[in-house]
C-alpha cells in the first residue's frame, strides 16, 4: 500500500513538473504585466508565515471543517506541507502563467497536489488565482468532468 501511495505520489509530482515547465516555454512571454499579476507576487506572498483552509467548498457542500487545525506552509523547492501537530502531509505546489489562447494574459494557476489523506487529495488541481493579498488568496477551480465549481481559500496565521 505504501508503494502505491510512493508511486501515485511520484506519478503527480512529474505530472505537475511537466505543468510547470511546459508552462515557461512560451514564444509569447511577455516579462511585464498590465496589473502586477505575475508568478513571482504571489510565490513572495505564500512563502512568508504559515496559513490555514478558511473555506473549502466542493463543488455542492462546503468542506471546511476537514482542514480544521491544520497549518500549511508554502515551502522552497515546491514544498507543500499540512500540519495539524499530529499528523503531516507533504504535497507540491507552484504558481504558473495559464496564458493561452482563450484565457486573460493575467490568469495565474496556484498547482496543489497531495498523494494522500483523501481530504488532502481533494485539494490537488490546478486552481485559478481570483483573489491575492498580503493574508488572503482566494482560488476557484470548474471541473472538466462535471462542471461543478470549487472554492478554497487560505489566510495568513
Amino acid at each position: 500500500m505504501k508503494n502505491l501511495q510512493k508511486i501515485k505520489f511520484s506519478v503527480v509530482m512529474a505530472m505537475l513538473f511537466m505543468l510547470t515547465t511546459s508552462s515557461m516555454c512560451s514564444s509569447d512571454d511577455d516579462n511585464s504585466s498590465s496589473n502586477g499579476n505575475n508568478p513571482s507576487d504571489v510565490i513572495n506572498i505564500v512563502n512568508n508565515g504559515t496559513w490555514r483552509i478558511t473555506y473549502y467548498y466542493d463543488t455542492d457542500q462546503e468542506e471546511t471543517s476537514d482542514f480544521n487545525g491544520y497549518n500549511i506552509t508554502f515551502g522552497a523547492s515546491n514544498v507543500l506541507t499540512a500540519s495539524n501537530g499530529t499528523n503531516n502531509y507533504d504535497g507540491i505546489w507552484s504558481i504558473t502563467d495559464s496564458n493561452s489562447s482563450d484565457d486573460s494574459p493575467s490568469d495565474l494557476d496556484f498547482n496543489i497536489a497531495f498523494s494522500s489523506p483523501a481530504q488532502f487529495e481533494e485539494l490537488s488541481d490546478d486552481w485559478e488565482i481570483i483573489e491575492k493579498s498580503a493574508t488572503v488568496i482566494k482560488l476557484k477551480d470548474v471541473s472538466g468532468g462535471n462542471g461543478g465549481t470549487d472554492y478554497l481559500t487560505f489566510t495568513k496565521n
